[in-house]
């Protein structure tokens, strides 16, 4: 189902509500770009640690926006029978107020979203408004006092508009006359209000809905008090509550405090910190801190299925959607009877008959089931088959224990990042380090370019003439070994610190220096005196 900012405060409550019945959640985020090139050498690396990858992100979430969030609320109705509603929310950040939020495109990402039937137009002008607390603290302070401004050319040229409208009647117009300004839409409802009040001390103003706004010409005495009457639209709190906009269903999520199911998901929590809660931290653990303790239960289905794929002789496959498929094929657990049965909502059934990768909604749907099956999977393992009918979710999230809270690491110095303790280091092949020899002026980007036919490998320049090679397959390890064992130009061998690191070498040089010194004075000074 699709939601946008017309339609969201209507479906708030039924939300707030399916939450709160919901087994586990899970979400997926598309973004107007990922990996930001700007600065050079921004693009993950195997030699990442986590603090270094975390920082990297960071300046991509900074300058990238989110463009649709999928959100699936996964119910156990009854037995073993999961009832979906998967949503998806177009999202657009808030140009009304003190901010005008700037953001980037990725010119590969639209073209990605593109070919997959994005639609930009509902991004654009149907997106749901957000706010992170640091927004909402500073538009708080300009409406109360009263030093906001309207940031949006269009907006500027509907609010002169209805100034120019309500000027020409209201000189002519008796008291309690009214008049209707319509073809308002989002924010402008307020801020025709607000500046008509501002302006004007003669005339009220009342939201009708559908667009339109009531005038009225009122005495001064009137106005004082329809200033103090708790149904008016535009009383501060009112505002804010309509501008966090996606913030508050945000807010629903963390308070339910339910398993937050994602695929690859650690850019998506990024993202919801930055947009939603509060802009990332340059700390590294704070940012785990927080991310725990909003969502004390995460599971990242990515790092679930590398696991499986050891474990239960499970096909390795490179997408979400063909993992799906894998585990929906029977090949694992023909004719299971204890096997989950997932259904989705009446109002989400067009997932049932066509596939939409790359949709939030979709992609979130797909996430949720996939965590359904592979835990079955690990369950039915655990109990060699035996398992009893109609297994609780309890029972899922006990075979899970292992994985919890443990978010997958894209190609760096950790295989995930653990959101509830500290992160372990990954089992790397061994370095390589590359010697160069009657090649001159060769750089990072061509050796990369010299191995990329035969395998991927990491490049880091080690000194003038020397360079690291880091990949994460073995395999690729002993190919660059056998085959460039006779290279004219490129000596290639296991790293070892104490024979090819810079400094060590460097310090080994200084200290037979000393020592060589040390021993020539001590010969010379021991020389016996001629008499």
């Amino acid at each position: 189902m699709e939601v946008g900012a017309e339609g969201l405060e209507r479906r708030l409550p039924r939300l707030r509500r399916r939450i709160g019945r919901a087994a586990f959640l899970a979400l997926d985020m598309e973004f107007t770009g990922l990996h930001s090139t700007f600065p050079q050498n921004n693009e993950p690396s195997l030699f990442d640690s986590p603090v270094e990858r975390y920082l990297k992100a960071r300046q991509s979430v900074q300058r990238f926006t989110v463009t649709q969030l999928g959100l699936a609320i996964f119910s156990n109705e009854n037995s073993n029978k999961y009832v979906v509603h998967s949503y998806n929310f177009f999202l657009f950040p808030l140009t009304w107020g003190v901010t005008d939020v700037e953001f980037t495109l990725s010119a590969s990402s639209i073209q990605f979203l593109s070919h997959y039937g994005f639609d930009y137009n509902k991004f654009l002008k149907d997106g749901i408004p957000y706010m992170n607390e640091v927004q909402e603290k500073i538009l708080s302070q300009h409406l109360s006092a009263g030093s906001w401004k309207v940031s949006s050319a269009l907006d500027r040229d509907v609010m002169k508009k209805a100034i120019d409208q309500v000027t020409c009647w209201i000189a002519a117009a008796e008291e309690e006359e009214t008049m209707t300004l319509q073809d308002l839409s989002g924010y402008q409802m307020f801020e025709v209000q607000l500046v008509l009040r501002q302006a004007l001390q003669n005339v009220w103003t009342q939201s009708l809905g559908d667009k339109k706004v009531m005038v009225k010409k009122v005495s001064p005495q009137h106005r004082r008090l329809l200033e103090n009457s708790p149904d008016d639209c535009c009383q501060k709190e009112l505002i804010l509550l309509s501008a966090r906009g996606f913030t508050n269903l945000f807010q629903t999520l963390v308070k339910a405090k339910k398993p937050l199911v994602g695929h690859n998901m650690l850019m998506d929590l990024m993202h919801l910190h930055d947009k939603f809660y509060k802009p990332l931290p340059e700390s590294y653990e704070e940012f785990k801190r927080n991310i725990h303790n909003l969502f004390p239960v995460l599971i990242d289905t990515k790092t679930v299925t590398k696991s499986i794929w050891k474990k239960c002789q499970f096909p390795r496959v490179s997408n979400l959607l063909e993992v799906y498929a894998v585990l929906c094929s029977g090949n694992l657990n023909p004719k299971d009877p204890t096997c989950p049965v997932i259904a989705l909502a009446s109002d989400c059934s067009r997932y049932a008959e066509k596939k939409s990768p790359h949709e939030a909604g979709y992609d979130a749907f797909l996430c949720g089931s996939v965590l359904l099956k592979s835990a079955h999977m690990l369950l039915c393992r655990s109990t060699d088959d035996a398992v009893e009918a109609d297994p609780s979710f309890s029972q899922y999230l006990t075979v899970l224990a292992e994985y919890l809270n443990k978010v997958n690491f894209i190609r760096g110095g950790v295989s995930s990042i653990n959101f509830a303790g500290e992160d372990v280091p990954c089992q790397h092949p061994p370095v390589l380090v590359v010697q160069v020899r009657g090649w001159p002026g060769l750089n990072e980007r061509q050796i990369y370019q010299e191995f990329k036919a035969l395998c991927r490998f990491d490049v880091r320049r080690l000194s003038k003439n020397q360079f690291i090679l880091l990949s994460n397959k073995f395999k690729h390890v002993r190919l660059v070994l056998r085959d460039y064992k006779d290279h004219p130009h490129l000596r290639v061998s296991v790293y070892h610190h104490w024979r090819h690191s810079p400094r060590v070498n460097c310090l080994l040089q200084v200290s037979g220096i000393v020592a060589l010194w040390s021993l020539l004075a001590f010969v010379l000074g021991g020389a016996p005196c001629c008499s």
